[in-house]
């Protein structure tokens, strides 16, 4: 067997795909990752031990892009996407293909080159904000008048359909129409499809009637990490308290900055010391002293259990580690879907949230002092103990099953 799996995004977008090819290759399928080239990724995948091709441009070339990126940039790059999948993807399943999965930045053009080759395709994502809904709040009546501001859900939703339209449709009609295929008039849903997998845990991302899609939730893909903690980091661990960790991943725009500023003053107004991670951002150690580090990419699921606080952007892949390890957090959402996550730490009491991009450190404060108050630790241990682990292997074994159905005439 043989299994295609593309993404392009950060590295929220390509990590899972690497824990899931982990999993396929130890259950005996070849697992190609189609992904964006930057050289975190090809690390990452390595690890994996899953074979990289690259698929578009890096990422960091498009989140760093000075000035930064335009609307005008945003219809380049859908455009340059989708030829890319039309160009890399056959070439990837020249050497065979059973099934092909997508997740990251609206993968148009991936279940176009499935069609194409004849083989299941899978649409991937990790939360629901991408999901449809009739707007409607649980339990509410068909038929019925929609409670008050329910009704522009819907019109979001319709709204976000002809964005995607906008950016996708044209390029992707052109490339279908080369290889035989008809046109297709809503881009979002033919990519997402009736049953699309969400690969996230069912307490921190619940999907049941949350959304009208037949979804199958696997649980989050992780890609186990038993690498050692560089020993400068070992030694900073264990001079004194746990300190609290601050990092803001792929972000790479200047509030970043501004926000790591924040929390190390609203951590020092706790007695804390802090760990930084530099990220894209290219944070420094400028503002750290006597009781600071800063760090570069390390074992995350390793240093989470032996901090006290993670304070973070709110990405999926950060707020699920930090969950896993059962360490109390901090969100600052700035964008996308980070919000949701940042709702979701609060209201699962495994730590607060502030309002982004750029919180006064006095809001950080509080929010720090919630995080480290024992119920929260509490808290984030009992969620963590509840938390599943085998979302990468229920996947693979899910798709091992519809090959094999396929393969048998039952499908």
């Amino acid at each position: 067997m043989r299994v295609v799996l593309a993404t392009w995004g950060s590295r929220g977008d390509v990590e899972p795909l690497a824990g899931l090819a982990a999993r396929l290759l130890a259950k005996g399928v070849d697992a190609v990752v189609c992904a964006p080239p930057d050289d975190e990724f090809v690390a990452l995948l390595a690890r994996a031990g899953a074979q990289l091709v690259p698929l578009g441009p890096t990422v960091q070339s498009i989140v760093k892009r000075s000035p930064p990126p335009t609307a005008e940039d945003a219809f380049a790059l859908a455009r340059q996407l989708v030829a890319a999948r039309f160009e890399t993807l056959p070439m990837v399943a020249a050497d065979g293909c059973d099934a092909i999965v997508a997740a990251g930045l609206m993968p148009a053009g991936v279940r176009d080159v499935a069609e194409q080759l004849d083989v299941p395709y899978v649409l991937a994502c990790f939360h629901i904000l991408g999901l449809p809904s009739q707007g409607f709040a649980p339990g509410h009546r068909p038929g019925t008048p929609s409670p008050p501001g329910e009704t522009d859900k819907r019109v979001l939703w319709r709204q976000d359909a002809q964005r995607v339209n906008d950016l996708y449709r044209a390029p992707l009609n052109s490339l279908r129409a080369t290889i035989g295929l008809p046109p297709v008039e809503n881009v979002r849903d033919h990519v997402l499809t009736d049953r699309p997998w969400l690969a996230a845990d069912v307490l921190l991302c619940p999907s049941a009637g949350l959304t009208d899609l037949e979804v199958i939730q696997t649980g989050s893909w992780v890609l186990p990490d038993d690498r050692p903690l560089p020993d400068t980091l070992e030694r900073f661990l264990r001079a004194g308290e746990p300190p609290v960790y601050i990092g803001f991943g792929s972000m790479a725009t200047r509030p970043v900055q501004d926000a790591a500023r924040a929390a190390i003053q609203a951590s020092r107004a706790h007695g804390r010391r802090v760990l930084i991670a530099s990220g894209w951002a290219g944070l420094t150690a400028s503002d750290v002293h006597q009781d600071g580090l800063v760090i570069g990419e390390v074992n995350q699921q390793a240093l989470f259990a032996r901090v006290s606080v993670v304070i973070h952007h709110g990405g999926a892949g950060t707020t699920s580690t930090a969950a896993h390890a059962g360490v109390p957090q901090v969100v600052v959402p700035l964008i996308a879907d980070q919000p949701y996550w940042a709702g979701r730490v609060t209201a699962l009491g495994i730590g607060a949230a502030v309002a982004g991009p750029v919180p006064a450190a006095g809001s950080l404060e509080g929010a720090l002092a919630i995080a480290l108050a024992p119920e929260t630790a509490a808290r984030a241990r009992e969620i963590a103990a509840a938390i599943p682990t085998d979302g990468a292997s229920i996947a693979a074994d899910l798709l091992i099953k519809r090959i094999k159905a396929r393969r048998a005439g039952h499908v």
